[in-house]
């Protein structure tokens, strides 16, 4: 792992696990907060919990830091990271229904805050870390079963014709034998 990977993992991931405590701890300050998000994905098959959503989202906020900090699974614990995210800005930097300037400014900045931690954490998500990718490795795979299944066809092409040929002479050796 490269300086700057060892070192930004974690200054990410720092947020989540500090923020992710916070809601396992306090998940009643948020409680009013997340009731009409709650009632909203109810129909979706998620619980109508507010406070157990709030314990949810800081349990994959601690565990994807967790995991992202120390390199563990990194893109799989972005991806966790990702959708817990989303929701958090959705629910808690609602700026646009604001009406004081100064409340809405804060919720202004800790949206765009929030969408940078999206992009480093869309970023995380697909560092290979210098290896190649999975479509690249899964189009390598293909092109190399496609050049094996060609040359299988061309040495069996050239194994027919060639059994053809030792016939052709057999049966000429057989009728020369018999003439």
């Amino acid at each position: 792992m490269t300086l700057v990977r060892r070192v930004a993992r974690p200054l990410l991931a720092a947020i989540f696990v500090v923020q992710g405590l916070e809601q396992l701890r306090h998940p009643a300050a948020l409680k009013a907060k997340v009731a009409p998000f709650a009632e909203q994905v109810a129909p979706l098959g998620l619980p109508n919990d507010p406070e157990l959503l709030v314990r949810a989202n800081g349990a994959v906020m601690v565990g994807g830091g967790a995991l992202l900090a120390t390199g563990r699974i990194p893109r799989l614990a972005s991806l966790a990271l990702v959708g817990s995210i989303v929701p958090t800005t959705y629910v808690g930097h609602r700026f646009w229904e604001e009406s004081d300037p100064a409340t809405r400014s804060a919720h202004r900045i800790g949206f765009l805050k929030n969408l940078g931690l999206l992009g480093g954490l869309l970023l995380a998500s697909v560092d290979t870390e210098g290896q190649p990718g999975l479509a690249y490795r899964a189009g390598l795979a293909s092109n190399s079963a496609k050049r094996a299944a060609k040359r299988t066809r061309r040495e069996a092409k050239h194994a027919a014709k060639a059994a053809r040929l030792e016939a052709k002479l057999a049966a000429s050796q057989a009728h020369d034998a018999l003439t």
